[in-house]
C-alpha cells in the first residue's frame, strides 16, 4: 500500500480497487448500533484546512473517529497562520506533536506534495487549489460501482467548469485507470485541452451536452466556481444554464439506468435543477454517505491496516 495519497495518479488499478473493496466493508458499519472500530486507537489524525469546507472536513473527521483515532482539527483562521506562519513551520509543529496522518486542504496546488517532504506521517490530499481531490474521486467511483455494479466499460460525462475543478482532474485520472471512458463537456473556455490530454490521452471532449447524453451511464455535473474566475468565461449564468444545465428534459435523454452525480456544493438552478438534484436518479446524498466509508478505507490502509 502507498504511504501518501496526494493524487489519483498515485493509485494503480489494484490499489484503487483495494480501497473501494475496503470502503464496502466500512459501509457495513453504518447499519450497526455501534459504528466504531478500534483499528486506529492511539493514532493521531490532523485535519489541516486552509480553505473553508463542510462536507470534506466533517467526512474526514467522522471517518477517523469511527476508526477510533484521535482527531485534531486545525483551521487556518484563528491560528498562527494568520500571523504569517508558513506551511513548513506548521508542518514541523505537527511533526513534533506526533501526527500519524495529516489531511490537508490548501489553496495552493502542490501543497500536499511539499508537506509530505516535511512530515514522517502519511499525507492525504483533501483538495489543493485547482489541482486534485483524490478522495472525492474514490467516493465517486465507489458510488458508481454501488449503483451500476461495475466501473470497467462505463461511459462517464463530466460536465461544466473543468478548468477550475480539482474533482474533474482526479476523476479523469482514476476512472480511466479503472477502465471507464470519460467525456469532458462544457464551453470551450472551461475545458483545458492540454491538461485533459496530459492527464488521459483517451479522454474525449464535447461542447454539446445534448449530443452525449444518450450514450452516458453517468453524468457528473460540476459547480461553476465563480470565486476562482478572474475573467468572463461565458455570456451569463442564464446562457450557461441553457446550454449546459441538467434539467428534466435533458435527464429524459439519458438511458434509463443512468445516474446523475454532483460533488457539491450545488448551484441549484444553474448547472442542475432542483427536480433533477432531488430525483431518484441522483446520487448526491449517497455520495456524502459514501465519502465517510471511502475515507475510512483510505485512513485504515494508509495507517497500517491489513486487508
Amino acid at each position: 500500500m502507498i504511504k501518501h495519497l496526494r493524487s489519483a495518479a498515485d493509485l494503480d488499478a489494484a490499489t484503487a480497487t483495494l480501497i473501494l473493496d475496503t470502503a464496502g466493508e466500512m459501509a457495513a458499519l453504518a447499519g450497526r448500533e455501534v459504528k466504531k472500530l478500534p483499528t486506529l486507537r492511539g493514532r493521531t489524525v490532523v485535519n489541516l484546512f486552509y480553505e473553508d469546507s463542510t462536507r470534506t472536513r466533517i467526512s474526514f473527521e467522522a471517518a477517523a473517529k469511527r476508526l477510533s483515532a484521535d482527531v485534531i482539527n486545525f483551521s487556518a483562521k484563528g491560528s498562527s497562520v494568520s500571523k504569517g506562519e508558513s506551511l513548513k513551520d506548521t508542518a514541523l509543529t505537527l511533526q513534533a506533536m506526533g501526527a500519524d496522518a495529516v489531511v490537508i486542504r490548501h489553496p495552493a496546488s502542490g501543497a500536499p506534495h511539499r508537506l509530505a517532504q516535511w512530515v514522517d506521517g502519511s499525507v492525504v490530499n483533501a483538495g489543493d487549489g485547482t489541482h486534485e481531490h483524490p478522495t472525492q474521486a474514490l467516493l465517486d467511483a465507489y458510488t458508481m460501482r454501488s449503483r451500476l455494479g461495475k466501473l470497467d466499460g462505463l461511459n462517464v460525462a463530466i460536465v461544466g467548469d473543468v478548468l477550475h475543478s480539482r474533482v474533474a482532474r482526479s476523476n479523469l485520472l482514476l476512472l480511466t485507470t479503472l477502465g471507464a471512458s470519460v467525456t469532458l463537456v462544457g464551453p470551450p473556455t472551461l475545458i483545458p485541452l492540454d491538461v485533459a490530454a496530459a492527464l488521459s490521452p483517451s479522454a474525449k471532449v464535447s461542447y454539446d451536452l445534448d449530443s452525449v447524453l444518450p450514450d452516458m451511464d453517468v453524468v457528473m455535473m460540476l459547480r461553476v466556481q465563480t470565486e476562482r474566475m478572474q475573467d468572463s468565461y461565458f455570456p451569463s449564468a442564464r446562457e450557461y444554464s441553457r446550454r449546459y444545465g441538467l434539467d428534466l428534459a435533458r435527464m429524459r435523454k439519458m438511458p434509463e439506468h443512468a445516474i446523475v452525480m454532483h460533488p457539491g456544493p450545488m448551484n441549484r438552478g444553474m448547472e442542475i435543477t432542483p427536480e433533477v438534484a432531488d430525483s431518484s436518479r441522483s446520487t448526491i446524498v449517497e455520495q456524502v454517505a459514501n465519502g465517510v466509508s471511502a475515507r475510512m478505507a483510505v485512513l485504515y490502509l494508509l495507517l497500517g491496516g491489513k486487508a
